[in-house]
């Protein structure tokens, strides 16, 4: 699919160049994503209709402030506009290269790093996207406090308007609350990405990683080293890396299947299907 004139016309004028080239890329199942290759240089893009112009805003506003933190490496953003039937964010093209030998070592201390970047309560000055779903970040003092009703609350009541939760399992989530009074170590925000999954995490034409997509929010940090156990697996090094710079308390393991409850009904309202089997167990587990 060939990019917009109207885009490619505000593109141009942004660059001071002219698009040579377009190609489609994969993953963009929200947005259309294309690599752009110009007179001055390559670029990534992804646009849509003009009402995302708000996703892509909290998508900038996520990647500024990962830039700010200085500890991970993200895309640098070249432009962001609107026409009257399309929104767009242009990025830095990310050359993809073989990891190298320390990267899992590498990424452990960044992440560290980011997770030790703080603020004094939980939440974002903004609300966001996870996905193409919107996700609150009102400021709560209390991790369990935030977790609950801009975390699991909203995905819950949504996904039962959608019928794909039965309210007898919402439920049991009510139940599941009042078993978590002292189950999450008490620790200082941490800046997170906050859809840390294999996905976003790019290697960069050096074999260290890049990270992209973000949802940004300060919250618990063993929210976001469970969410990359979703789908994918880190070795111990990676671990021991982290632990090396910032230490998990003891037990987090055993946390992650209920900070993954709110990925997993992420997906519920996504796709439906067997998410709702994933979310029964975990709850099952626990009450």
């Amino acid at each position: 699919m060939a990019i917009p004139t109207s885009i490619k016309i505000e593109i141009e004028s942004t660059i001071g160049g002219k698009i040579q080239s377009s190609s489609p890329l994969g993953g963009g199942c929200i947005h259309n994503a294309q690599q752009l290759n110009t007179s001055q240089g390559t670029f990534f893009i992804k646009y849509n209709q003009t009402h995302h112009q708000s996703n892509f805003m909290a998508e900038m506003k996520g990647l500024q402030l990962l830039d700010q933190s200085r500890q991970v490496r993200v895309p640098k953003i070249i432009s962001i506009g609107a026409t009257e039937s399309y929104a767009w964010l242009l990025l830095e093209f990310i050359e993809q290269g073989r990891a190298a030998r320390d990267y899992w070592e590498y990424f452990g201390y960044e992440l560290a790093r980011l997770h030790q970047q703080t603020q004094p309560d939980f939440g974002l000055d903004h609300a966001n996207f996870i996905g193409a779903l919107p996700q609150q970040n009102h400021f709560h003092e209390k991790w369990l406090d935030f977790f609950i009703r801009e975390r699991i609350r909203p995905m819950v009541k949504m996904a039962v308007d959608k019928r794909e939760l039965g309210r007898s399992t919402a439920g049991y989530f009510e139940h599941l609350f009042t078993k978590l009074d002292n189950f999450f170590p008490e620790e200082p925000p941490a800046l997170l990405h906050g859809d840390l999954w294999g996905g976003n995490i790019l290697r960069g034409e050096n074999g260290y990683p890049v990270l992209i997509d973000p949802a940004v929010y300060y919250g618990h940090r063993e929210m976001e080293l469970a969410f990359m156990t979703l789908f994918d697996r880190q070795p111990q090094a990676f671990y021991d890396a982290y632990q090396e710079i910032y230490p998990l308390e003891p037990g987090f393991r055993e946390r992650f299947d209920v900070y993954n409850l709110y990925p997993l009904l992420v997906h519920v309202n996504l796709f439906g299907g067997g998410y709702v089997h994933s979310v029964e167990q975990v709850l099952r587990r626990y009450i």
